[in-house]
């Protein structure tokens, strides 16, 4: 399968190896022309009111909106589940999101870069090992709505995994922690969707 990785601006490269050491081909996405030959997409963390202006510059935010509501398997990494999410709830001015996933997400919801922290995360639909998640200026997930479900919170009740179809977004970057099962979980999804079309 052929899975691109939104590469605009943010932590690209790192989602780029983990896809293909789990054998994915992975294309670089920058323009209309290469998300058109993708089964999926990855977009990674970053920055993403930047990501945001980018994609509009680069012609690719209607494309993507586009592929979305026509069911492409998409993965938001923190910058990117902001990407993803309906409403972004502290957004600079003008910052628009992709959209598709039924929640509300705050920016830098944990404070700055000197604040960013590692925590286990219960993570069911992953197995009973848990996932050690790396929180580098994140969101966080204000409200789940009905067309979406969490997939793991925080101690504190947080939300910081989400779903939704083939949507699939988490507020912390295991793209840098060795840790491959929710990359391998969304390859299952783009997959699936390959299969039924």
């Amino acid at each position: 399968m052929t899975v691109g990785v939104l590469a605009l601006q943010g932590d690209f490269r790192e989602h780029a190896q983990v896809l293909r050491t789990l054998g994915a081909d992975v294309v670089l996405v920058r323009r209309p022309e290469e998300l058109a030959r993708v089964d999926g997409l990855v977009i990674p963390g970053g920055e993403s009111s930047v990501m945001d202006k980018l994609a509009r510059a680069f012609g690719l935010a209607d494309p993507l909106r586009a592929a979305v509501r026509a069911g492409l398997p998409v993965y938001g990494t923190c910058a990117g589940l902001i990407v993803l999410a309906d409403t972004v709830v502290d957004g600079i001015r003008g910052q628009e999101s992709i959209g598709g996933l039924d929640i509300s997400v705050r920016r830098n919801a944990f404070g700055s870069q000197t604040q960013s922290f590692e925590t286990d995360l219960e993570v069911p639909v992953l197995g009973d090992a848990p996932v050690h998640a790396v929180f580098i200026r994140a969101p966080v997930v204000d409200t789940v709505g009905p067309k979406a479900r969490a997939l793991a919170r925080l101690a504190d009740g947080r939300c910081v995994a989400v779903e939704q179809g083939r949507l699939l977004g988490t507020s912390f970057h295991p793209e840098i922690t060795g840790e491959h099962r929710f990359h391998e979980y969304f390859l299952g999804t783009v997959a699936a969707a390959r299969f039924l079309g």
